[in-house]
């Protein structure tokens, strides 16, 4: 008998390599009530579960930037979610501000393409991610990210 309570699990990632990472980890939440919030409707047939989009912005489109951090609100008030787990970029980093409004907990896995230094958005989530990870040991630090493993 499972003794585990089922979460609601909110995994968010752009497109691209964030997305394909994101898919990556799903061993970790599949036991779980999971919906998944990226920038690119036609990623529902990579998932068996349900899946909202928002506006795919970034830090020099501002105005789409406040669009997506308004629809990643309004998709966090409807789903309340108890965990977010994102992959980035900008939509994860919404969605981790925005759930500690809502008392979810967090967690931000930087992308396995910054090997040299954090992402801008992992590099500001880290204030906001209860669990804050990089996916390269020498980017580990003691005040985090922190390293786990990677997922090639």
């Amino acid at each position: 008998m499972n003794t585990l309570k089922r979460k609601k699990v909110l995994a968010v990632a752009s497109g691209g390599g964030h997305w394909v990472q994101l898919l990556r980890l799903r061993p970790a939440y599949l036991h779980h009530d999971v919906t998944f919030m990226t920038t690119n409707a036609a990623y529902a047939k990579d998932v068996d579960s349900a899946l909202v989009t928002v506006t795919d912005a970034n830090i020099w489109d501002k105005l789409g930037l406040l669009r997506m951090f308004f629809e990643v609100f309004m998709h966090l008030l409807r789903i309340r979610p108890d965990i977010v787990i994102t992959t980035g970029a900008a939509p994860g980093f919404a969605a981790i501000v925005l759930s500690r409004l809502f008392g979810a907990r967090t967690i931000w896995v930087d992308s396995i393409a910054n090997s040299e230094e954090l992402s801008n958005s992992g590099k500001q989530a880290g204030r906001f991610a209860h669990v804050w990870l990089t996916q390269w040991e020498h980017l580990a630090k003691p005040q985090g990210p922190q390293f786990w493993g990677a997922v090639l």
